[in-house]
């Protein structure tokens, strides 16, 4: 059955073999073009684009964590007991995911022009089903003991998600949030490519241009900061969780 899949679905993308044949000599044709890295590019363009990139990547992440919570409350049987409310709740979390966010930029460029509104919009909203589904798992699974003294005690709904729920889901909570920056942050280089701003918008400006070299700075510059940001985000989560 795998050979088969295999057999069908190369020959419904059209693998050409003339193609696969000349790869190598095309790869090195532009490793060739690439080389030597234009740095003195770097200060006037890449680095003022790979600021707004991160920016994009941490105010969506911020927006997508406030408009997710409330989401994942109510898709929370435990918490909110209506399955019609926990239905609706999940059908907007499943709709966010659905959309990539190429598709989400697309949207918001049209809904707002191009730029890092845009982007910021796409990143949030694309992460909310990520975030609001974690979220939800990790209140269905809390512990019951806890909230069913605070229940016994006559403390109202606010208090035992504060000191019932709260302290449970903490370490989930602040786990999501950062590998979701992490994801985020190398979603948001490539958004610029549809004109929701960021570095994407430099390499897409360079590729169109034949600047090899200037792109070959872009990449590194990208993949310094995939790197660094994986970084962080394992440091942080060690002193935090």
């Amino acid at each position: 059955m795998i050979v088969v899949a295999i057999v069908l679905s190369i020959q419904t993308v059209e693998v050409i073999p003339e193609f696969l044949a000349d790869a190598p000599e095309q790869v090195a044709d532009l490793l060739t073009r690439m080389w030597p890295l234009d740095f003195a590019y770097y200060p006037d363009t890449v680095h003022a684009a790979l600021m707004e990139t991160i920016h994009i990547a941490s105010l969506g992440t911020l927006l997508a964590l406030v408009l997710a919570m409330p989401v994942g409350i109510l898709a929370a049987h435990n918490l909110v007991p209506s399955t019609p409310v926990n239905l609706v709740a999940k059908l907007i979390l499943v709709s966010s995911r659905s959309v990539n966010s190429l598709v989400w930029a697309l949207l918001f460029v049209g809904i707002f022009g191009p730029g890092a509104l845009a982007g910021t919009l796409a990143i949030a909203f694309r992460s909310i089903g990520f975030v609001g589904k974690l979220f939800g798992e990790a209140l269905e699974e809390a512990q019951p003991g806890p909230i069913e003294a605070l229940s016994a005690a006559g403390a109202p709904w606010a208090s035992r998600m504060t000191f019932g729920y709260w302290p449970q889901v903490k370490p989930a909570f602040w786990s999501i949030a950062l590998f979701r920056w992490d994801i985020n942050v190398r979603e948001s280089a490539v958004l610029g490519l549809v004109g929701a701003g960021g570095i994407g918008m430099a390499l897409d400006s360079a590729l169109n241009l034949f600047q090899w070299t200037r792109v070959a700075v872009i990449l590194l510059a990208i993949f310094a900061v995939v790197i660094i940001a994986e970084v962080v985000v394992t440091q942080v989560r060690r002193r935090m969780i």
